[in-house]
């Protein structure tokens, strides 16, 4: 798939099965992620690939978030949690480890994170790999980043969901940008 078909016909795909991305598939995913714009080459973003038996650790943080921000969290609420991190074969963690202070801004070095992690969808798209951005507010919990191996500075910005897509993706209607884009206003 050419380099703009790619970028014009991208969806994100919600239900995922196996067969996951390969190893090579994976690595493919993370070179491209790395090449993304990056202000003062802090190469700020951070990955954690989780697939098989991985996930379940994924499964219990996901859970024990759940159980610590629910007061009344039942066994369905947990269950719904932990099952978050194995509704596809593969996920990554994008994450971005800030440097406070540094002449970049923390906002500029979490965009750098945010498109690494869109070039993960990018190129999962381009390889036929089904592939879906989640956050929510699992991303922001200090407990979850510090369970994930991240420092309270650092924003986790994406768990990247991968695999077959299950079923036919959709396809959205084909629009301009006129919507999107105005001129500058006179003084």
């Amino acid at each position: 798939m050419d380099t703009l078909t790619a970028l014009t016909t991208r969806v994100s795909v919600p239900r995922l099965t196996d067969p996951g991305p390969s190893d090579e598939q994976i690595d493919l995913l993370l070179r491209a992620a790395i090449r993304a714009p990056d202000h003062g080459m802090l190469r700020p973003w951070r990955f954690i690939v989780l697939r098989g038996d991985q996930r379940e650790r994924l499964a219990d943080i996901m859970e024990q978030h759940a159980a610590e921000s629910f007061a009344e969290a039942d066994s369905c609420t947990l269950s719904n949690a932990r099952n978050k991190a194995l509704r596809a074969p593969a996920v990554i963690v994008v994450a971005a480890e800030v440097s406070e202070g540094h002449k970049v801004p923390v906002w500029e070095q979490v965009l750098a994170a945010g498109a690494a992690a869109q070039n993960i969808m990018l190129a999962a798209h381009a390889l036929g790999i089904g592939a879906m951005w989640r956050t929510g507010a699992i991303a922001e919990d200090a407990a979850v980043k510090r369970r994930l191996g991240f420092a309270d500075k650092d924003q986790v910005v994406a768990f990247i969901y991968l695999g077959t897509p299950a079923g036919t993706l959709k396809t959205l209607p084909d629009e301009t940008p006129d919507r999107y884009v105005r001129e500058l206003p006179d003084d």
